[in-house]
This record gives C-alpha cells, structure tokens and sequence, in this order.
C-alpha cells in the first residue's frame, strides 16, 4: 500500500500544511497529553497498575510520533526511520503483561520519543507555529495604520521594532508587514525545521542502524544460499527422479515399437509399464511443483493453505484466526513453508496428540504461533553451532527457519518448557493486501 493512498496521515486542510497551524496544534496538544499519560504510567509502576498501562501508552505514543514521520516524508521529504526492536516471542514463567511492559521499557525508542515529547511540547510547537505567525504580523502591518489613520487611539502600541504614536514609522508598518507576507513564501523551509527537529530525537543512533543492517546483509547472503540449495534440490529430484522414469518409459516404448508386430503380448505388457511410469513420473511431478509453491496457496492464501495443510496431518491440528488479506508472495510462501516444516517436526518428533495455529496480522506485522502438547524441552540451538552436545531437544532446523524469516526481517521465538507445552511465534514485518488485489 502506497503512502500516497492513506488518508489518516495528515491533515484534511491544505491551508494547515502551508501555515502548520494544524501541525502545531497537534504538537501542543499531542505531545503534552501524552508525556503526561507516560510520566503517570511510570508513576504507577511501583503499585502495580503501570504494567498495564505503560505498554498502551507506549504504542499510543509511537502512532503519534510514526505520524509525525509521515507528515515529514509527505510534507518535506524528510524520512524519519524509526528502529524499534522487535517484540519477543512467549517467555516461559513470565506473564505476558510483564513480557510486554519489559519489552518496551528495554528498548531505547521509548526513552527517545519520551524525550521527544518533552521537546515537542516547547520547541515543536514554536517552530511549527512560526508560518501562521509570519502570515499575522504580516495582516497586522496594515492593520495597525488603518486604525492610527481612523483616530483610534493605540497608546504605546508597537508593531515589532515601530511605535504607532510616530507617523512616520506607522508610514513604514505596511512596508515591514509586507515583508512578513513575503517571506511566507520560505514557509516549507520553516516547517521542515519543525520535522529535522523531530529527526534529531526520533533517528536511531548509527550503531543501531548498523547492526541493523548488519544483520540484513547477514540473512541477505543466508536467503542467495538457501536459493542455490533449493534450486540444487530440485535439480536433483528431477535427475532421480521424474527424469529418470521419462527416459526408462522412452525405452520402454522403443522396444514396444520393435515388439508390437512379433510379440504382441509382450509389448502390451511394456505399454502397461509405460503408462505406470508416466502416471508415477506425473506424480512426482505435482510434488516437486506443491513442494515449490504450492496451487492452494497461490490460489487461496495463506488462510486456506494452513488449513489445507492441518488436514494431510497424521495428528488433530486445529488453526484458528484470519488475516483480513494477503502478504505479498515471498512472505506468504516462507510463512506457509515454515507452518509445513514446524507441523511435520511436531508429527515426527514431539510425541504430541493434538497441535494448534494461530494466524493474526497486528500492527504491521503477521505472526503466526504453532503448539504441541508434547513432550516439549525443544531448545534454539546457538547461532554458530549445530546444537548444543549432548541436548536431545536442541533442533538444528529451527535456525534454518530463523534465517528464512531473517529474510523478511522477522523474528522466531520458542518457548518449550520440559513436558511441554511447545510454542513456536513467527512474526514477520508485512503489510496486507485485499484479497482481490493480492497476486496469484
């Protein structure tokens, strides 16, 4: 979805956007509502309450401060990245109000944007303000002389540097108020003051952003290798396979072409053994082609690929939730590719007798949790080893799909306490397209 097409990301008055009058407004108000609301959130974590405010208040905060960042691309070109960390998957022996509130008291984004507020309220105001206020002292240079010129008694009124109880230098308050107009046109420069002001508080620091892109390159080189394996594997299965049937059913069919004539009973029997290496090589086929993209999930999405799914499992899967639309293919096909694997380890591995998906897109990102009822005790394994010697429950598959969604920059999170239950949390960063829109 393109920025261009939203309509809650500035405001409806262009007249707001030329004078900021709006934006300061929103600044004003904004920011001191919620720097307030956060102090007493704080406050009240001491007695308790403040755990469950403190992480609304928090993404309250955010969608005000990504507004502002979408006022600045819009209205002045200035990009604001914002680089929150990404939400932790379950934590086992924490509650979840306790995880979240950890979660974004630990990131340094919340402790920049409260100081953001802070400054907002004050400097953000001011600076936004600045264009509405050009535009008055402008109107007011040729207001002031009409009413001098009309008898009305000023006193010791002043018009910047000019005293109205001179006529002269009430002669020269139109020349100084035309200036002010005059200047108005600089205004989206003054407004982009407002929004570099804002940068400097909303930017992470280099070294957050160069880890981050750290680890983008990292999965980057991780997603061209997984490439090449794939593209290796089904060249492999259709040397061993398929390809291999098609060329002993091309000879099979040669020596009937010999036989048919002098042999008639045998070269029926090869025919028949022909017609069941076509119908085997077909078949490895469609699985060689479901193992790449399966019809299902280009036909109907991820939704119905996930439940498709369940039902070729050997144990009760039950899948709960829907998505509202679709993520673009790539991140469809390595969501549904990592529901398959996880699935099929539980099948193999957990000793489970049911298993359970839940599908939810929530604030940009889609996140899916698979769970067993199984034995549990499934560790990560390091990131630089297989696993850890002598873990039964340490599974060397779970890195390889932590790299998948690396890709996307998503995150894996397990929690799997001895005697389970186990439950996996893929999350990926993906906007959601209409069903209609979606491709296929």
């Amino acid at each position: 979805m393109k920025r261009r097409e939203r309509t809650d990301e500035g405001p409806p008055n262009t007249g707001c956007r030329r004078t900021g009058s709006g934006l300061a407004a929103v600044s004003l108000v904004g920011s001191v509502l919620l720097f307030s609301l956060t102090l007493t959130s704080l406050a009240l974590l001491m007695v308790g309450p403040g755990w469950l405010t403190t992480p609304w208040v928090v993404r309250l905060t955010r969608r005000f401060a990504d507004h502002r960042r979408a006022w600045a691309l819009d209205w002045s070109g200035i990009r604001i990245p914002a680089g929150y960390r990404p939400p932790p998957g379950p934590q086992p022996g924490l509650p979840g109000v306790a995880q979240r509130c950890q979660h974004v008291l630990s990131d340094p984004a919340t402790w920049r944007e409260l100081l953001w507020l802070l400054v907002d309220m004050v400097a953000g105001f001011l600076t936004a303000l600045l264009p509405a206020l050009l535009i008055v002292f402008g109107i007011e240079g040729f207001v002031l002389p009409v009413l001098v010129w009309n008898g009305v008694d000023l006193g010791g009124q002043t018009y910047g540097f000019l005293y109205a109880s001179d006529p002269v230098q009430v002669a020269f308050m139109p020349v100084l108020g035309a200036a002010a107009l005059a200047a108005t046109r600089f205004n989206p420069e003054l407004l982009a003051l407002h929004f570099r002001l804002a940068a400097v508080f909303l930017t992470p620091p280099k070294a957050e952003l160069a880890a981050r892109v750290a680890r983008l390159t990292e999965t980057r080189h991780d997603a061209v290798d997984a490439s090449a394996a794939e593209l290796r594997r089904i060249e492999r299965d259709l040397h061993d396979g398929a390809q291999a049937r098609l060329v002993a059913m091309g000879m099979d069919l040669g020596t009937v072409e010999a036989l048919i004539e002098r042999d008639p009973a045998q070269a029926k029997e090869l025919v028949a053994r022909a017609r069941t290496s076509s119908a085997e090589a077909l078949s490895e086929l469609r699985d060689l082609v479901r193992g790449i993209h399966p019809p299902v999930l280009a036909e109907r999405g991820l939704d119905d690929a996930v439940r498709a799914l369940a039902l070729r499992m050997p144990l009760p899967v039950e899948v709960t939730g829907r998505l509202g639309g679709r993520p673009e293919a790539p991140v469809e096909s390595a969501a549904y590719f990592s529901v398959s694997e996880l699935l099929t380890n539980t099948a193999k591995h957990a000793d489970a007798t049911r298993a359970w998906v839940d599908l939810e897109h929530i604030d940009g990102r889609l996140r899916i949790t698979v769970g067993d009822d199984g034995r549990g005790g499934v560790v990560l394994p390091p990131a630089d080893g297989p696993g850890v010697p002598g873990q039964t429950g340490t599974h060397s598959g779970l890195r390889g799909l932590e790299r998948r969604l690396g890709t996307f920059d998503g995150i894996l999170a397990v929690s799997s306490p001895a005697g389970g239950p186990t439950l996996v949390t893929l999350e990926i960063p993906c906007a959601l397209c209409s069903p209609k829109t979606s491709s296929s």
